[in-house]
């Protein structure tokens, strides 16, 4: 089945998660995005639906589109999600789920990009996603769930344009 939508996690897959900052990102004295992901959005969201999913226990979908424009990469997502809007948290496969039916697509035309394995990728799987792992590090184990691991948002532009070539 054709892909329709690219979900992706938040903090260190779009937005760099400083752990020096508390309370909402959008207060913090420094946000930054990610190497290459306004590159990837710009040309992922004129062929995909695109979205922003985040446990983000200080944001609600509101302050991560206010964290979001200071970087200006706001336009880029169509729909932003998080767990106090969607009433889960991931690792929760009905997170995945709850996005799923709000957007009104079937699992299988959608693509999870995550940096955490656990929250992102199993779960996300769970829900009948296909995966694609976001690590800047070495994987020294196996990621069987992960239907694809990349280190760079660079490699992600040509992943999407071949898949299912």
């Amino acid at each position: 089945m054709r892909k329709k939508v690219v979900i992706f996690d938040w903090g260190d897959t779009v937005m760099r998660d400083f752990s020096e900052f508390s309370g909402p990102m959008v207060d913090w004295p420094r946000v930054e995005i990610i190497d290459g992901i306004e590159e990837s959005l710009a040309l992922i969201s004129s062929q995909f639906i695109t979205c922003l999913a985040s446990n983000a226990g200080n944001s609600n979908a509101e302050l991560m589109g206010l964290a979001l424009e200071r970087v200006g990469i706001r336009g880029y997502f169509t729909h932003l999600f998080t767990s106090k809007e969607l009433g889960y948290n991931k690792p929760d496969s009905n997170f995945f789920k709850e996005i799923i039916s709000r957007i009104g697509v079937n699992p299988s035309e959608c693509i999870m990009i995550g940096n955490d394995y656990e929250r992102d990728i199993v779960s996300s799987k769970m829900a009948g996603m296909e995966t694609i792992l976001y690590t800047e590090k070495r994987i020294e184990e196996p990621k069987q769930l992960a239907d694809f691991v990349i280190r760079s948002m660079n490699d992600l532009i040509h992943l999407l344009n071949t898949w299912g070539d």
